[in-house]
């Protein structure tokens, strides 16, 4: 090593010192990546474990970089522009900006949340006062942001820091259009300006797309060499690639195999005051999510539910209980993801199998950060046998049909204006949140460009590549299946696959040190009980054997009708809505959902309505007429809807619920078509407005028995997916002469 680069790695020390404490010492695979940053100007990705100490070095190489470097230095020695992080949460950002404050280094973001602070920070750039800007990937395509500041931003830029970058790859478990914004980003970058990309979470193909997106280049993949202190160096054309060893050894993974929901609701119940410290519960669903969260506080337990669904004050709240030890655990979706660091988390469970290993290494990695010694995080899986069908559903929101896009395509060329995404919608049987994924991948592609006002086609050619999407199907297919081999009893492990845990899930990642741990319940047998207690598991049974859920009312009509030939637009008005309804559960429920998606899945036959579902039907209904929210008044007829796929299903129910009730069967409403449209899956609304809009008529017998009514009428279906059915099915009886119609199905889908 030169004396320059000596000076350089002493200064570094320095600056640790200042971020970590006087007794920190930069490990010998961090100081290769600065040594990269800073003397070289490279552009480095490094694939390192959770907990290696990303943050130290690009806050090291931001402080050498602004402060000016050595002779060997391109640049001259001169100081450098100030480095920009795009980092994917809000969360993760708060975490940064306290972070670069103990090392000296001024830090500033630009996002949502601070809108009002734009002008000063750019003008506080402009002047040379900020060293870190963070900004997240999707502000990068923001139209002001990406005319007026990043053009700008680009030109000072001294280091760009690119945070997750597994989130780059379409490959990857957690891709993000956004990400792809950063092409465009490096392309404007000054020649020589240093790139630091860093995961914990990338296999050898997510990282080699990764490397050659930020060269810009095609090529093969990277020679990997160990290093003497464990880290593989290698190259993918002009991008140094850093790959370090993943084993965790502050954790000890076990697999629980439990014979039902409500084994897993009990054994938690009866153990997680024995899991060390705090920790995270993950679940597959919002639904799961709540309702493991409100049994666990039914059985003592102080815990929190967070999900995307969970406002933005209350997901911080729940965040700093759980970094406080407030609370025992945040029973979480993946909403709480990458961003969230709890140096001493004491465990992870996952009640339900993620769809890839990767994604779960991600995951159970936030445990045991700050642990050493003979101390170990426990990270336990709870597979359940609905693991597979909620697969199915997040793999049906994959990237859109051929046509599907071209249609959208067509509407912006023929538009010649900017279109909004809810002027989109009637065109294309997308929801909201599909939609805009797919008009972001087309604006990376740059068929699409995002403006003021929308989205404008930019007329460029544009092709759609089928088999690469084809490809990226079948890899998460696979991915699913070695989740499947993962979670197998010891003694059921899949030849030619690693027995231990940690070294499955390492070379999942294409670790080439992986390695049997020692740790897991594999290598050195269980020590966590399967012994769920009676008392737990009756509480359990007893909780997910309730059954309803409320069925809210539509109040506002889709956006975009008149496009697609519905006159309906606005406020549906108060005498044509629905009454709030009742379903006897979700299909994402942890309770009903199994019984009611093997009754009412795909495939599924028509039959009467099974005893036991008969019971809960009646247990929904007595509890909506005395619980604490009862109908506003007692139905005095039922109606059932004509069903296409389950008609003896729904006219059994609608007759049991008639001859419990004492009520008149009024009649059922019936589709007009001559020939059944085709089924309109989980789309949009406007699409499935469309559809239904004047699909349902009243037979005369049916219209008469209407008229003249002095109470609800009971309206039965078999399972509500989006709503729409139920409330122009609403709507059409109380313009036939019903007072008040409250909605009953068997199941909603979410």
């Amino acid at each position: 090593m030169t004396a320059d680069r000596v000076e350089t790695r002493r200064r570094a020390e320095e600056v640790l010192h200042r971020l970590a404490g006087p007794h920190t010492t930069l490990r010998d695979d961090q100081w290769r990546a600065i040594e990269a940053l800073v003397v070289d100007r490279r552009r480095v990705l490094c694939v390192q474990r959770t907990g290696w100490g990303k943050s130290a070095v690009y806050f090291i190489a931001t402080a050498l970089l602004r402060a000016g470097t050595t002779g060997e230095d391109p640049a001259g020695g001169a100081p450098a522009g100030p480095t920009v992080i795009v980092s994917p949460l809000l969360a993760l950002m708060r975490n940064q900006v306290a972070a670069a404050e103990r090392a000296g280094i001024r830090a500033r973001t630009i996002n949502s949340a601070n809108l009002d602070e734009w002008d000063t920070i750019s003008t506080e750039i402009r002047a040379g006062t900020v060293d870190v800007l963070l900004v997240s990937p999707e502000r990068l395509n923001n139209p002001d942001f990406r005319d007026n500041v990043l053009p700008s931003l680009a030109a000072t830029t001294g280091l760009l820091v690119i945070d997750e970058a597994h989130c780059v790859s379409d490959w990857g478990h957690d891709f993000r259009p956004d990400y792809r914004r950063i092409r465009t980003f490096l392309r404007e970058l000054r020649a020589g300006t240093p790139v630091l990309a860093t995961t914990a979470t990338a296999n050898t193909r997510v990282t080699d797309d990764v490397a050659e997106q930020l060269d810009g280049t095609a090529g093969g993949r990277a020679d990997s060499t160990a290093a003497s202190d464990g880290t593989a160096g290698g190259t993918l054309a002009d991008t140094l690639v850093l790959r370090g060893p993943l084993d965790r050894q502050s954790l000890r993974l076990a697999v629980l195999d439990l014979p039902g929901a409500a084994h897993r609701l009990g054994w938690l119940a009866d153990h997680l005051d024995a899991l060390p410290g705090s920790g995270i519960v993950y679940t597959l669903t919002v639904a799961a999510a709540t309702e493991t969260a409100e049994f666990l506080r039914s059985r003592g337990y102080a815990v929190a539910a967070y999900s995307g669904q969970s406002d933005d004050a209350q997901r911080r709240a729940a965040e700093q209980d759980l970094l406080d030890n407030k609370i025992k655990a945040l029973v979480a979706t993946s909403a709480l993801g990458m961003g969230f660091d709890k140096p001493d988390l004491g465990f992870v469970v996952h009640l339900g199998s993620p769809p890839s290993p990767i994604a779960y290494y991600q995951q159970v990695g936030r445990a045991g950060r700050a642990l050493d010694g003979d101390r170990f995080a426990d990270v336990v899986l709870l597979p359940g046998p609905e693991d597979q069908a909620i697969w199915r559903y997040f793999a049906s929101l994959a990237f859109p049909r051929e046509e599907q896009v071209r249609s959208v395509l067509a509407a912006l060329d023929d538009a010649g204006r900017p279109l909004s995404t809810q002027a989109l919608e009637p065109i294309v049987d997308l929801r909201r949140t599909r939609l805009e994924l797919m008009l972001k991948v087309l604006d990376v592609d740059g068929a699409v460009r995002r403006v003021r006002g929308g989205w404008v086609a930019t007329g460029q050619p544009w092709h759609y590549d089928a088999a690469r999407l084809e490809r990226v199907a079948q890899a998460r297919s696979a991915e699913q299946q070695i989740m499947r081999e993962y979670a197998v009893p010891p003694a059921e492990v899949v030849p030619g696959r690693p027995s231990c845990r940690m070294e499955f899930l390492r070379g999942c990642l294409d670790d080439p040190q992986a390695a049997p741990c020692g740790r897991c319940d594999r290598c050195a047998g269980a020590w966590l009980s399967e012994q769920v207690s009676p008392d737990a598991l009756r509480a359990a049974e007893a909780f997910l054997g309730r059954a309803g859920v409320e069925i809210a009312p539509k109040k506002l009509w889709p956006t975009g009708l008149e496009a697609v030939g519905v006159p309906l637009r606005g406020k549906i008005s108060p005498d044509q809505q629905a009454s709030p309804g009742r379903a006897v559960g979700r299909l994402s429920d942890l309770g009903w959902g199994s019984r009611l998606r093997d009754l009412l899945g795909p495939g599924r036959p028509d039959t009467e309505l099974p005893a036991d579902v008969a019971g809960a039907v009646i247990d929904v209904l007595r509890d909506w007429a005395r619980g604490a929210q009862p109908w506003p008044a007692r139905p005095v007829g039922v109606v059932g809807i004509v069903s296409r796929t389950r008609p003896e299903l729904v006219a059994s129910t609608a007759r049991r619920i008639a001859e419990v009730g004492r009520l008149p069967l009024l009649g059922f409403v019936e589709p007009t078509w001559a020939q059944a449209p085709p089924v309109v899956g989980r789309g949009n609304s406007a699409q499935r407005v469309r559809v239904v809009h004047d699909a349902f008529g009243t037979p005369p017998e049916l219209a008469a028995a209407l008229s003249g009514l002095t109470g609800p009428v009971l309206l039965v279906d078999d399972l509500v997916d989006s709503g729409w059915t139920l409330t122009l099915v609403a709507r059409l009886l109380r313009q036939s002469g019903a007072p008040a119609v409250l909605p009953f199905a068997l199941a909603v889908t979410s």
